[in-house]
């Protein structure tokens, strides 16, 4: 689901309701940008996808820390 910034604020009760269940995408002015999730409860497809990044990572001797690390340093220091 895509709403806008306007309408989540207005609905923002009904919208997490509904991101309980489904995602939703927040815009402004036509661009994305937030959505929202559900939680995931079980945990094992968030293990599932850092173990695939970590079987496929060029580097085997890196911690999932350091990946993280640097992937968010590629947000902060875009340079």
């Amino acid at each position: 689901m895509i709403i806008n910034a306007t309408e989540f604020k207005m609905r923002v009760g009904k919208y997490l309701k509904l991101a309980e269940k489904e995602e939703i995408i927040i815009t402004k002015n036509g661009k994305e940008v937030a959505k929202l999730v559900p939680i995931n409860k079980q945990g094992t497809p968030n293990a599932d996808f850092l173990y695939g990044l970590m079987r496929n990572y060029p580097n085997k001797d890196i911690s999932p820390r350091q990946i993280r690390e640097e992937r968010i340093g590629k947000y902060e220091n875009p340079n």
